[in-house]
């Protein structure tokens, strides 16, 4: 496979490099030959999330461009856990671990190519770290690493001016580095790349590199992605921006990306996209010239949901959509997307075995009318639709025969307001 030269450039042009050990060896490395660089994550959750989604979509970058991937999936460092500026991590299980290792591995690997030349290497940090004596870790690592320096970590700073901070977390930048290590030694890897919270981890393995072999290694940050007033994303109300579908629902991750500031767009099509920067500028003059399109959001929209969830479901998500705010024909939809379209937009309960409900009733349940009084209203005047078709009759009463995908009746009131019933 041949090198893209201009990968580095590119990077930097999506904003995917916030710090570098040398821009300029690091260029020079890039382009004399397919380097083998490492990404990590620990297994914390039982799915990734959207801050491990741009370190995916980097690695895929990179592996496009000829180079070669090793991707760490921390089964020893995930028993630990990173120090954060919130305090302790809550230590989980091994079996937890190793069941999460598994989920993410099986998560990651539809990304990469495991195949060819520049093929993906899976490892787990576990194997070469379960076994490794403490009095060894302590000579053959700890050694060099100069305490002052670990106090000086940000993070560290914080902790230590709050609440404390254990061994245990103060020092797994032992242990990430330790990584590196071992994959430069066995496996000749000479580049990581990771979160801007990570610099400090990142520059530790470089280091280590350096101190315990004589080695030269590479390390670069992608920058923390926050929204417009500079908090973080990858939560929502329902919590965090999971990959996994039985976490978060393919129509919900649809309509995060579809629902970005406007000043966003052009960031996060740059970073979360593979679209190229003629198509990406294309789409951020007409969303500049015209926002209300929201063009720029619904191509984000399609490009991340269809790399995360696929073509079929990310068209199923579309065709929701198109029904439900449309006010097209919902007898085709699949049920599972009907049924998080409605989750997301608000639904309630009714139970199957008890008299139906009529309109009115339903209109005031769903939330769609403060009273009965005001749910009459929007009838005689047109406004209530059922299933998308109006409601002509202020006695209505659904059916069995009224229910979309055999659960659910879709209530709305004027061109946007809607909310799902689920009958069970």
């Amino acid at each position: 496979m041949s090198l893209d030269p201009t990968l580095l450039d590119d990077l930097e042009w999506r904003g995917l490099v916030a710090h570098s050990t040398d821009r300029d060896a690091l260029r020079e490395a890039l382009c004399s030959g397919s380097v083998r660089y490492y990404v990590g994550f620990d297994p914390t959750a039982p799915s990734l999330h959207m801050g491990n989604l741009l370190q995916i979509v980097t690695a895929m970058r990179l592996q496009r461009a000829g180079h070669t991937p090793y991707v760490l999936v921390g089964g020893a460092t995930g028993l630990i856990g990173d120090p954060r500026d919130s305090g302790e991590r809550i230590l989980n299980s091994l079996d937890t671990v190793k069941d999460w290792v598994e989920r993410v591995r099986r998560q990651i690997e539809p990304f990469l190519s495991f195949e060819g030349e520049n093929g993906a290497t899976m490892v787990n940090n576990y194997d070469w770290t379960a076994s490794m004596s403490t009095i060894d870790f302590l000579r053959d690592i700890g050694k060099h690493f100069p305490v002052n320096r670990m106090l000086a970590r940000e993070t560290v700073k914080r902790r230590l001016e709050g609440g404390g901070i254990s061994y245990t977390e103060f020092s797994y930048v032992l242990l990430q580095s330790m990584d590196f290590l071992n994959l430069h030694r066995d496996h000749g890897v000479t580049l990581q790349f990771g979160g801007s919270d990570q610099w400090g981890n990142l520059t530790g393995g470089v280091e280590l590199i350096r101190r315990a072999d004589g080695g030269h290694a590479h390390a670069f940050a992608t920058p923390l992605i926050t929204k417009a007033d500079g908090t973080k994303y990858g939560k929502t109300e329902g919590g965090a921006l999971w990959l996994d579908a039985d976490m978060m629902a393919p129509y919900a991750f649809y309509q995060f990306w579809l629902n970005v500031e406007d000043e966003k767009v052009g960031e996060l099509l740059r970073a979360f996209t593979f679209l190229t920067r003629a198509e990406i500028e294309d789409l951020e003059a007409t969303h500049a010239e015209k926002p209300f399109l929201r063009v720029g959001q619904k191509a984000l929209a399609e490009q991340v949901t269809t790399l995360v969830h696929g073509a079929e479901e990310t068209a199923r998500i579309q065709a929701a959509s198109a029904a439900l705010f449309g006010g097209g024909d919902l007898s085709g939809l699949r049920g599972a997307t009907l049924a998080a379209a409605l989750r997301e937009a608000g639904s309630t309960v009714v139970d199957r075995n008890a008299p139906m409900p009529g309109v009115v009733d339903l209109l005031v349940l769903s939330g769609l009318a403060k009273s009965k009084g005001e749910a009459r209203r929007t009838i005689t005047e047109g406004g209530a639709y059922l299933n998308n078709v109006r409601v002509e009759d202020v006695d209505a009463v659904p059916t069995e025969a009224d229910l979309v995908a055999g659960h659910w009746l879709v209530l709305r009131r004027g061109k946007k307001r809607f909310a799902g019933v689920e009958v069970r």
